[in-house]
């Protein structure tokens, strides 16, 4: 590793600090011996872009858009957001030598209890927020940076805001109010009724929606058939297990390595399957104008995770409610490293609720051929293999999320595709 004095610091940070305007504060520094970034978020900016996931847009558009052009010996191997401003010397530039100190304290240090309001409203709400995160419930404790909630969180959080207290919180207004107490003083003060709900996911995913599933099968099978020896050819692509994809609905979970990935499997899908399939995609990445008369035409159902959360889990579950297969990518993010990411339960949900079964689908090589960052692919081997379908029949969402992550990382260890 470089010593601390090749690397140019200060223009790290001005990249990062340039290229996500969430990130207020950033202090890069050698911490065991590799690159380690201290992140203190914008929470304003967040609010005014109505954000709610902060993590993600500062993990994957400031820290992973860095990595993507930086040498390898520049890149940040890992970071904390942090909820106070970063260590400064008088004159306001960055206390270098305290980092080291104040991440430990951030890390281990205990937050001094406040008092916590006695309302129903606070005490419902931390209750039920005690059974989706181990962390410490404070009134001051963000709901993202400190008790790390996800999509699925919120969704389950809201519904059962509305079902308990009869309030309606949408993304846009939840945004700005993210902290604890300033949630809590809202459902106080806008609640009418208090009774403690569960969450029913089958309920949520059976609510009636007004969204239209456009099915046009012919532009992919059109697609498919320019495509598919094309990619043979230059990918010199192999396809297997097709036997393994149930004739009756399913949702198909691949591995996710590039950009390429939703390009390659519609051509790598059976005809007979790709005519009855859709495709899950970010709105934030495919819903750009270039990219709309693509999805328009290529059975896409459009998400955006920082707002509609609800409505995109329902909106996922239709074509499986009509008969339909549809494709998720469990990791929800391209691998930066080939490696797997961690596997999001959204897919599992749908699976157990809907009894679905899940074909685990092994996509390797794309990352070879175009890794993030790189505007065309290169040549280089890519592999589909359609692996036995797993049944959700007795399995919470965790396990069968475990189980289809399990069988996609040993296929890939048995019969690696890059050393």
């Amino acid at each position: 590793m470089n010593s601390p004095k090749k690397i140019d610091i200060p223009k790290i940070e001005q990249t990062i600090l340039k290229l996500s305007k969430v990130v207020k504060e950033v202090a890069v520094f050698m911490h065991h011996g590799q690159l380690f970034a201290l992140i203190y978020p914008d929470i304003e900016e967040a609010k005014k872009r109505k954000l709610i996931r902060i993590e993600n847009e500062i993990r994957w558009y400031a820290v992973e858009l860095y990595n993507i052009k930086a040498k390898e010996s520049q890149k940040i191997k890992g970071y904390q957001i942090v909820r106070s401003p970063l260590p400064k010397k008088s004159n306001g530039e960055i206390h270098r030598a305290e980092l080291e100190r104040f991440l430990d304290e951030q890390r281990s240090q205990e937050r001094e209890r406040k008092s916590e309001p006695a309302d129903e409203a606070y005490q419902t709400i931390k209750r039920f927020l005690s059974t989706r995160t181990t962390e410490p419930i404070l009134p001051s404790s963000h709901l993202e940076l400190d008790l790390h909630l996800d999509s699925l969180n919120y969704i389950e959080l809201f519904t059962f805001i509305e079902e308990s207290f009869g309030v309606t919180v949408d993304e846009a207004r939840f945004s700005q109010m993210m902290v604890m107490h300033e949630l809590s003083r809202y459902v106080r003060e806008k609640k009418e009724k208090r009774v403690f709900a569960d969450i029913d996911w089958r309920a949520i995913l059976e609510e009636k929606i007004d969204f239209d599933l456009h099915a046009s099968p012919l532009p992919v099978m059109i697609y498919k058939t320019l495509f598919l020896p094309l990619y043979r050819l230059y990918f010199s692509l192999r396809i297997s297990g097709d036997e393994n994809i149930p004739k009756a609905p399913c949702i198909i979970a691949p591995s996710h390595q590039s950009m390429l990935d939703g390009f390659i499997l519609a051509a790598a899908l059976p005809y007979s399957v790709l005519k009855r399939t859709f495709f899950l995609a970010f709105e934030m990445v495919f819903g750009t104008k270039m990219m709309q008369p693509i999805i328009r035409n290529s059975q896409t159902i459009l998400i955006n995770v920082n707002k509609d959360l609800k409505a995109s889990v329902q909106k996922s579950a239709v074509p499986l409610k009509k008969g339909q297969n549809l494709v998720v990518f469990p990791e929800g993010a391209r691998s930066r490293d080939r490696e797997l990411l961690e596997f999001k339960k959204f897919f599992a949900i749908l699976s157990v609720e809907l009894n679905i079964p899940v074909v685990p689908t092994v996509l390797d090589g794309t990352f070879e051929s175009m890794p993030a960052g790189r505007l065309f692919p290169r040549p280089s081997p890519v592999v589909v293999k359609y692996l036995e379908p797993i049944y959700p029949e007795g399995l919470s969402y965790d396990e069968l999320t475990e189980r289809v992550k399990e069988a996609i990382e040993t296929e890939m260890r048995r019969h690696p595709l890059h050393g």
